[in-house]
């Protein structure tokens, strides 16, 4: 029997993944010996883009902060997400 797997639910893992690798290089940044896992790059928009239709103001901003942690997330997320 082949068990087929759903897209949506490997993006989920991906993202709970980079979520968390985020929060925990966040932790780490402030031990010295961890510092490592906080370096990353942050990139985007340089500001929010805005469309004005006169009764309704819509600004937009897209921003990414990539680090150690965050890919070694995705990684795990992906391995755990293979033996799910």
């Amino acid at each position: 029997m082949v068990k087929e797997k759903n897209i949506w639910i490997l993006l989920i893992f991906l993202l709970s993944g980079i979520v968390i690798g985020g929060l925990l290089a966040s932790f780490a940044s402030q031990v010295s010996w961890l510092s490592w896992l906080a370096y990353g790059e942050e990139f985007g928009t340089n500001g929010p883009i805005g469309l004005d239709l006169s009764i309704l103001k819509l600004s937009f901003e897209l921003r990414m902060k990539i680090n150690v942690a965050s890919i070694v997330g995705m990684i795990i997320a992906a391995v755990i997400y293979r033996k799910f």
